[in-house]
């Protein structure tokens, strides 16, 4: 079964606690405190597997977690570092946030792309031992991970999109060009799922070829099988408009010309603007009449004509050429820009609750909802900087700091961050 959406939710490990420890060794006293820090969770990291051609695997598994980092030991040893969690998905898969749409990543190289990350570990309490705070009796707890409901969408990656028609021999042109063995009957969806085929071109070029399941009337909108597989289209460089130029099944094939673009137009307007070339197949059941008529209409709106019979391969090395020409000309397959994640609306979240531990004069500071802030805050960044001043005034965690009793010049620690307070 082709399946090329899917929806699953991936959590990256959580870091592993800092220790509480003291040395304790025969004849040295006062050793002080000793606890190591916790080891880093493990991130999500997907892989690209050319030997995956589908998203069948995550419709029986939805959740997939990456193991916690090792808590910190004594001696200050710290905790081992929890494995990778790797996740392989066909080429030219694209991982997007399940409620936003946003685009996290389009896994369309070999390079691993780390998808969610492992919280960091814990501070043991050696970290915190200073001059007048020799014995302290804390430590930090490691970072959660990250966790997220992803959409996986798999776009094709192809230089050449075969678009048209049920049964207008789309199936048949890719098999005579390349190794790929579709399905090849005289009925409609043939095709029910999208082939790939490698083309080799003269002069040792080669190219990939996709054979789009047919389209009809309506697909943009859910009508037959071609709204499932609209979206591959989307990252061919150039598309091939196939054609039955002798209308052997009743329909006109200036109207089928007009329909597969009004529909590819509708479903994604730009590829109203992609390049294309027009191949009219069964030429050889088509008179020389109809053959010029429907040369004229094509030309007419500004597209290249080749007459084919793709069954017994005639006159199909003249279209490879020119597929070869134009693609040496056009930019590469399209590869989607991760989106950088919006700075959360406070005023979008349920519960603004925080939890403050006062320890040895530091201030912690908790809650599920600011650690989600801080993850979209750059540290670096003065205007960033800023924005999380002001959600720690709005969000209330001023006001909570000061009724627990903080005064000017006390540290205040939020997960990752450490600074002094100033009223």
């Amino acid at each position: 079964m082709f399946v090329d959406i899917a929806k699953i939710n991936i959590k990256a490990g959580d870091g592993g606690n800092g220790a509480v420890t003291f040395h304790r060794e025969k004849y040295v006293a006062s050793g002080g405190p000793d606890g190591g820090d916790g080891g880093k969770g493990g991130d999500v990291v997907f892989v690209a597997d050319t030997n995956l051609s589908t998203l069948q695997d995550f419709r029986y598994k939805r959740k997939y977690a990456a193991n916690p980092g090792q808590n910190g030991m004594s001696g200050r040893k710290n905790g081992r570092k929890a494995e990778d969690l790797i996740i392989r998905v066909p080429l030219g898969t694209l991982v997007k946030d399940a409620e936003t749409g946003r685009i996290i990543a389009d896994i369309s190289s070999k390079e691993p792309v780390v998808v969610a990350k492992g919280g960091k570990g814990g501070w043991g309490n050696s970290h915190f031992a200073t001059p007048t705070r020799q014995t302290p009796r804390f430590a930090r707890p490691g970072m959660p991970g990250e966790e997220f409901d992803i959409q996986l969408e798999l776009k094709l990656l192809a230089d050449v999109g075969l678009v048209g028609f049920p049964n207008v021999g789309k199936s048949t042109l890719l098999s005579v060009v390349s190794q790929a063995k579709p399905e090849i009957a005289d009925y409609h969806f043939t095709t029910i799922t999208p082939k790939l085929g490698v083309v080799s071109a003269k002069e040792g070029k080669s190219f990939v070829m996709a054979d789009i399941p047919g389209l009809i009337e309506g697909a943009w909108e859910g009508v037959g099988l071609g709204h499932q597989f609209l979206r591959h289209v989307e990252r061919c460089r150039m598309l091939v408009h196939i054609v039955d130029i002798a209308g052997s099944e009743g329909r006109d094939p200036k109207e089928d010309f007009r329909v597969i673009n009004e529909e590819l137009k509708k479903f994604n307007a730009e590829l109203a603007e992609r390049p294309m070339v027009v191949a009219g197949n069964k030429c050889d059941l088509a008179t020389d009449e109809q053959i010029e008529d429907f040369r004229k209409y094509v030309e007419g709106l500004g597209y290249e004509f080749y007459p084919i019979m793709a069954a017994i391969r005639y006159d199909v090395d003249p279209l490879l050429d020119k597929i070869t020409e134009m693609l040496s000309k056009l930019p590469p397959v399209t590869v989607y820009e991760a989106e950088p994640a919006p700075q959360v609306d406070i005023d979008s979240l349920n519960s603004r609750e925080v939890k403050i531990t006062k320890c040895d004069g530091i201030y912690f500071v908790e809650g599920k909802w600011l650690y989600k802030v801080m993850q979209s805050v750059n540290f670096d960044d003065y205007e960033s900087l800023n924005y999380f001043q002001n959600v720690l005034i709005s969000g209330g965690v001023i006001e909570a700091l000061r009724d627990a009793g903080i005064e000017e010049g006390d540290t205040v620690s939020i997960y990752e961050v450490q600074f002094d307070f100033v009223e």
